[in-house]
């Protein structure tokens, strides 16, 4: 799913485009013992009810492509009789009226999710009767070509609200809060199958991880047998040491200002596509190319790439450049740079020492801004340009 698909069902979200027919939740103890289950009509719950779940359904459809939100396929082996493909195509298939079904989709996530305190499982279906649209990609509600069927979990942390003093009206005078367990907004879930292309295809899931770092990757291998990916944190470590151990000795400050710089052009170059910028194995060795890196130090960089990522790995280019800031880091300093500004960084060797320059112009410190001393020799040029920005 790119961004446009997900905007489209997340606009479902609201009173008036509802199109969830049930709704099933499940509160489960820090003991994983299930304390309270809920099954019923998704409409027969209160006003204030339904807002409150329409925030939490899209923030489980919120975040970054290719980091908090995740395009997963199913193997071939998971969509056969006893699969867990199967089982997600019986759940939704039930239109979550199978009791059986229900509990033994609560066990699943009880025995394979990893934390520590109290959450709330939720689960709903939904039928979005999908709207036409013109050539123009205007919509037209009365043309109906399909009808898109769905499950959507959301995991969400159960946490006890902070002490503290509050105004009780009736009594007309300020007292202790009263502690209570508050629902909080996802911490991971699901949407299956995926809204492809404005149509159903079965055989992918949109998968969310509030903290991109914590994928939880047994829980997706037990839960759905799929894969997942390398984090966005892991993508980009494994990308660095993929330039450093293909470089070696020759990976210069240039060489690696050019690589970022390149990474940048390829983002703003599809900035307006819904798609996130994805890099295979073969466009990273391009990239490498293109950047000057020499031939003899790309004969084995298939193997490093296998080693550092992933045979079939693909790596999204925003998880391994910042398009926001260039970050130069020593030992002792570090300096940040806007990416177009890269090029007032030189490195020079003064003194028999390899140096940072920077030009000294409009000079701030600690919020005041300062005048520089009087003009030097070229010979001093030096001391014109050392400045550490951290």
């Amino acid at each position: 799913m790119n961004k446009k698909e997900i905007s489209e069902i997340k606009k479902q979200f609201t009173p008036a485009n509802c199109d969830i027919t049930r709704i099933c939740g499940c509160y489960v103890d820090a003991e994983k013992n299930k304390k309270t289950e809920l099954k019923e009509a998704f409409l027969s719950l209160s006003e204030e009810e339904m807002f409150k779940y329409f925030e939490i359904f899209k923030k489980t459809l919120s975040g970054t492509l290719g980091k908090n939100l995740m395009n997963m396929e199913f193997p071939l082996e998971e969509e056969k009789e006893g699969g867990k493909h199967e089982f997600l195509m019986k759940l939704r298939k039930s239109k979550l009226k199978d009791d059986q079904l229900i509990e033994s989709f609560y066990d699943k996530i009880i025995e394979n999710y990893d934390y520590p305190e109290n959450y709330y499982i939720i689960l709903v279906h939904a039928v979005y009767d999908i709207p036409g649209k013109t050539s123009d990609g205007i919509e037209m509600d009365d043309a109906s070509e399909e009808i898109y069927e769905h499950i959507l979990c959301s995991i969400c942390p159960v946490k006890l609200s902070k002490a503290g003093l509050c105004y009780n009206a009736e009594a007309n005078l300020i007292q202790d809060r009263i502690r209570d367990w508050i629902v909080e907004m996802p911490e991971n879930g699901f949407l299956f199958p995926v809204f492809n292309d404005r149509s159903t295809d079965i055989h992918g899931m949109l998968y969310y991880a509030k903290n991109a770092e914590q994928l939880h990757d047994v829980f997706v291998d037990e839960m759905f047998g799929c894969t997942a990916p390398l984090s966005a944190g892991g993508q980009r470590d494994s990308f660095n040491l993929l330039v450093e151990e293909t470089l070696g000795e020759d990976c210069q400050y240039d060489t690696v200002v050019n690589i970022h710089e390149k990474l940048n052009e390829i983002i703003e170059a599809q900035k307006d596509s819904p798609d996130p910028v994805v890099l295979t194995k073969s466009e990273v060795k391009r990239l490498f190319e293109d950047c000057g890196v020499e031939e003899e130090k790309l004969e084995t960089f298939d193997d490093q790439y296998d080693v550092a990522a992933g045979e079939k790995a693909t790596m999204v280019a925003s998880n391994i450049t910042n398009t926001r800031k260039f970050e130069i880091k020593t030992p002792d300093v570090v300096i940040h740079v806007e990416p177009e500004k890269v090029e007032l960084v030189e490195t020079r060797i003064i003194d028999g020492r390899k140096c940072l320059v920077i030009p000294m112009e409009d000079v701030e410190i600690n919020g005041i801004r300062v005048r520089m001393g009087g003009e030097s020799s070229e010979h001093d040029d030096y001391d014109d340009y050392e400045q550490a920005l951290e």
